[in-house]
């Protein structure tokens, strides 16, 4: 996740879809992967919970907000067959789709806003180091949270890395919400079990690092 490029303004995280994507393809039209905060040319963290999940290689798994992530890389190399990448931004996609080349074709690219999707499969993992914590408005939280809820399996995986309670507090020029492992786990209590958090730093391309809480859920009934 970005930290926010010190000349840039604040601005509102409520903002309307069409203005959230004319924000994130402006990003990702004038900045190269490795000029933004939360590029990682290996993203460990992920990596290492999914593999934890012993996920068969036809698994659905679902990147929310992967927009140019390499996330989508490392899971064709680990094998994974049925990989869809979520994204508001049409560039951040297309450029992913360029850095993979033929294996692109592999993937299903879905360019909307999350709180709009409406999915057409169930997933077995749901996975997000990118969007939900600039989710600030309540109803934009639990409209997000009950897709996620219904697309997942019985028992299906989430797994959501946010800005911590000492990461920054705003990034690409946008408000975030900071997570807990507590105030996680009560937001997403009872539909879904907790089954592990870890806190971790980020070192950014600049130098700079942030602090991130990822933690990992079961899909529960109701």
């Amino acid at each position: 996740m970005p930290l926010m490029e010190p000349e840039d303004a604040v601005v509102n995280s409520t903002r309307g879809i069409h203005d959230r994507k004319e924000h994130w393809d402006r990003i990702y039209r004038t900045k190269e992967l490795t000029e933004v905060s939360w590029f990682q040319p290996v993203p460990q963290v992920s990596v290492d919970f999914i593999k934890d999940y012993n996920l068969p290689i036809n698994a659905q798994i679902i990147d929310i907000g992967g927009g140019d992530s390499m996330l989508v890389d490392h899971l064709l190399d680990m094998g994974y067959s049925n990989i869809s990448v979520l994204d508001i931004s049409e560039a951040a996609l297309e450029k992913a789709k360029q850095r993979l080349g033929a294996r692109a074709e592999q993937v299903k690219w879905i360019t909307t806003d999350v709180i709009t999707f409406k999915p057409i499969e169930q997933y077995d993992l749901w996975h997000d180091r990118a969007t939900f914590h600039f989710l600030s408005d309540e109803g934009e939280i639990r409209s997000y949270l009950d897709t996620a809820h219904e697309s997942l399996v019985q028992g299906g995986m989430l797994l959501l890395g946010t800005f911590s309670e000492q990461g920054p507090d705003r990034c690409s020029s946008l408000r975030v919400t900071q997570y807990s492992e507590q105030t996680m786990t009560d937001l997403l209590m009872p539909r879904f079990e907790k089954l592990r958090c870890i806190t971790t730093d980020h070192r950014t391309p600049f130098g700079t690092t942030q602090n991130f809480v990822f933690c990992s859920f079961s899909k529960q009934g109701g």
